[in-house]
């Protein structure tokens, strides 16, 4: 439950209500989007956020509190925006969840590396230093022989930039109007890891039977980052093999 202050600190109206989806610790609260987080990445973006021009795309932007700060008492607040979640089992909605990510890639191009990549520590950051060969990690010996394969078809994917490396399930859409990003989780790789991220979680998750012309190698990265987060357990080994299979031959 949201502390009454964090309400009363960002002008919130309404009764808090939970929302579905991610972490499950969202609630909104009149026009505002409230969750416990560290401010660092958070700040950042919203202080970025007004120099992104939003062309094909909407961006749920974070809010201040009244005092100026980005955060209180370890909430954060964003603006509600509005949107559904769409039709995973549909390919058109995952060539629809790149277009929106490509959108918002090209606008966001121009940012500049943010010193707090350095300092992050979190099972996200590690599993994307993992996926880029920056950190070695001890697969279970069920994944290890999948994860060796993505491995061998690695190659370079273009030059870094601020890329949102979680896009499955934070683009929502609304009829007339652009899809909504919400919820960016910012990392400074080439934009095609974003979309291979994308195409790894519907090959996995949503029985998506193509690549939608993504790279097979982005599309690897994107198995390998998910794989070093914990992402499924140990029965769902074969969904990385079969993603693999599709991707690579075999």
């Amino acid at each position: 439950m949201i502390p009454k202050a964090v309400l009363r600190s960002f002008g919130a109206d309404g009764t808090p209500r939970p929302l579905a989806g991610g972490q499950g610790t969202s609630w909104t609260a009149g026009d505002l989007v409230f969750k416990p987080e560290d401010s660092t990445a958070h700040a950042w973006l919203g202080e970025v956020f007004a120099q992104v021009k939003q062309d094909g795309f909407r961006l749920a932007e974070p809010v201040r509190a009244r005092d100026g700060a980005w955060a209180h008492d370890g909430w954060t607040a964003t603006r509600l925006v509005a949107g559904s979640a769409p039709d995973y089992g549909s390919a058109r909605t995952w060539q629809e969840i790149l277009t929106a990510g490509r959108a918002f890639h090209r606008a966001v191009a121009h940012l500049p590396r943010p010193g707090f990549m350095d300092e992050r520590d979190d099972p996200w950051a590690v599993a994307d230093r993992v996926a880029w060969g920056e950190r070695t990690m001890r697969f279970h010996p069920l994944f290890a022989p999948v994860a060796r394969r993505l491995r061998e078809a690695l190659e370079p994917l273009g030059e870094p930039q601020i890329v949102h490396g979680d896009l499955t399930g934070n683009v929502l859409f609304a009829p007339g109007l652009p899809p909504a990003v919400i919820d960016v989780s910012p990392y400074w790789r080439p934009p095609a890891y974003a979309d291979g991220i994308v195409i790894a979680d519907a090959l996995c998750w949503h029985g998506l039977r193509t690549t939608l012309d993504v790279p097979a190698a982005a599309i690897a990265r994107g198995l390998l980052f998910r794989m070093a987060t914990g992402f499924g357990d140990i029965q769902d080994v074969r969904r990385y093999e079969r993603a693999a299979d599709l991707i690579l031959g075999g």
